[in-house]
């Protein structure tokens, strides 16, 4: 049986760009993205359009998804253990590590004080994903709510809400816990996202106790996938615009390099 896509061709996902560049916050890296024609993602069934189009909320993950950077890699560079955490978080996103080990892996690799994740949040303004702000705008213009969950830290993902106008009880993310003497003590185990499986538990949660129907998670990694679950997120968008993740293109409902993509697909609504 053929199924039907959506015919309009911009809602493939590119919009045919050669090359896009990014810098990462307070590291002075920089990272390329690919983005050419000849490889945009396919069109989205028209059943996955009208989901997006009728959904009643939408569920974000932050890093490389919101920002074009992952918040924790240029948080380990800043304390001066970039590579070790850039390297676990790649396995964890392409599901080659339990996310709690992961979590775990990463601050024992940082041992990050707080004066030190303080002193980092406040030089390191967030670096917004082009058209997430244009985005975010328009799903709240068409009654939609808007969640930020992510593996990420409150800490560091608070200031990013705040610049999308997304109330801080909508950020479903990590703790880091400290002593009283400010050095790492951990994390709060009693977060959703603080285990493997989180995300699709916190869009459960999000949905059954504000009584949604429907609700899209949109992201990059393999653990945005995972959000997809009876009573969870009933479609997932991929997101490749600053990692584009070969599992996450294969599996998402739909697949996107160009967030404004998905801005446009909603004047259809």
């Amino acid at each position: 049986m053929l199924l039907r896509t959506a015919s309009c061709e911009s809602l493939s996902g590119g919009r045919g760009m050669a090359k896009r560049s990014g810098r990462g916050r307070g590291t002075g890296t920089t990272t390329t993205r690919a983005v050419s024609s000849s490889s945009a993602p396919r069109a989205p069934h028209v059943s996955v359009l009208d989901m997006w189009r009728t959904c009643d909320a939408v569920a974000f993950d932050v890093d490389s998804t919101v920002c074009e950077d992952e918040g924790i890699d240029e948080l380990g560079a800043y304390v001066g253990a970039g590579e070790r955490v850039e390297a676990i978080t790649k396995k964890a996103m392409e599901g080659g590590m339990p996310f709690g080990e992961a979590l775990q892996a990463r601050l024992e690799a940082m041992a990050i004080t707080r004066e030190q994740l303080e002193t980092y949040v406040a030089k390191n303004p967030p670096k917004y994903s082009p058209g997430i702000k244009e985005l975010t705008a328009a799903l709240r213009a068409s009654g939609k709510e808007v969640y930020l969950v992510s593996g990420g830290f409150r800490q560091m993902i608070a200031p990013v809400a705040k610049g999308l106008g997304i109330p801080v009880e909508n950020i479903y993310a990590n703790t880091i816990t400290f002593n009283e003497d400010g050095s790492l003590k951990g994390y709060d185990a009693g977060e959703f996202t603080s285990r493997s499986g989180g995300k699709a538990e916190a869009v459960k949660h999000i949905k059954s106790s504000r009584g949604y129907n429907t609700m899209v998670m949109v992201g990059d990694g393999a653990t945005d996938l995972e959000a997809k679950i009876p009573g969870g997120a009933d479609i997932v968008v991929g997101y490749g615009g600053a990692q584009r993740r070969a599992k996450v293109e294969a599996e998402a409902d739909w697949f996107v390099l160009d967030l404004f993509v998905l801005a446009e697909a909603l004047k259809g609504a």
